[in-house]
């Protein structure tokens, strides 16, 4: 059984396909509080809950719904740079031989709709689909690392490139960790639920301009061997999440940084939109 986890008013909800919410801890009887971040490591109650959405009464609707980030509080934030090779390219860099693995603090993740304070004159989009850890693990198999993921998400690794590059070798963690400069979201789907889990469609706009177009097909290291890679070295817990890298066609390549005022808009396939507006 699929299910697609949101979280309104910092409470978790199950959402039904036709857009639909229904508050968890209502749902299950009080069998399941109302923190996102507990919800996400019971995934196996998530399934059973969702199969009886068809006889339940909804909250709401999610289209009138405040959105936050399904995943508010990971423990660990990870994100892996350079991992397309076109966007590898357009960098002007060296394809890794091993995960380029970072952090963006937990403290910058923020809701799927949220304004990005941008405090830069050189802020920079990146479409990205998001991996949530459901069961922990270390020294995680590549052949087992799709047993450990409870959902998949979207999520935008808005970059400060003047901050990244202040200092050789780049700040990675601090240009990239901002407050506001992790929007993950709309929901958290399983990841039965989209078409193939391994080719997850993603497209970028800014202002209604295209761009970024890719597909996580195109990934130089797949979901399992990220997983298997972190996971030799500090073990995953529930709730952890991996931005997976992002697509060509960044701004910094044309110069094309955000402005105030600008609109991001960022979609994945199976998983929903993103809508952050730069001020």
């Amino acid at each position: 059984m699929t299910f697609r986890l949101a979280n309104i008013d910092d409470r978790a909800a199950l959402v039904d396909s036709d857009g639909n919410y229904y508050d968890l801890e209502h749902l299950s009887g009080k069998r399941l509080g109302p923190d996102p971040m507990h919800a996400i490591a019971q995934s196996d109650q998530l399934h059973a809950l969702d199969a009886t959405l068809g006889s339940a009464e909804p909250t709401g609707s999610l289209a009138a719904a405040e959105l936050g980030s399904p995943v508010p509080r990971p423990r660990n934030s990870y994100a892996i740079g350079l991992n397309y090779r076109a966007h590898v390219a357009e960098a002007s860099m060296d394809a890794p031989e091993a995960p380029l693995v970072f952090t963006k603090f937990p403290s910058c993740i923020v809701g799927p709709n949220a304004d990005v304070d941008l405090r830069t004159e050189a802020g920079d989009y990146e479409a990205e689909l998001v991996v949530v850890i459901g069961v922990g693990g270390r020294d995680i198999a590549a052949e087992d690392a799709w047993d450990h993921v409870v959902g998949l998400t979207g999520g935008q690794d808005i970059s400060d490139r003047a901050l990244q590059f202040a200092a050789k070798p780049p700040h990675f963690d601090l240009g990239k960790s901002r407050d506001t400069y992790g929007p993950v979201g709309p929901v958290m789907v399983s990841p039965d639920l989209v078409a193939d889990r391994d080719d997850v469609p993603i497209t970028c706009d800014v202002n209604g301009e295209r761009r970024q177009t890719g597909s996580t097909s195109q990934l130089i290291f797949d979901v399992p061997a990220l997983i298997a890679y972190i996971s030799a070295v500090t073990t995953l817990t529930p709730g952890d999440i991996i931005f997976t890298g992002t697509p060509e066609g960044v701004g910094a390549v044309d110069g094309k940084f955000l402005r105030p005022g600008d609109t991001i808009t960022t979609t994945l396939a199976g998983i929903g939109t993103l809508t952050n507006r730069c001020r």
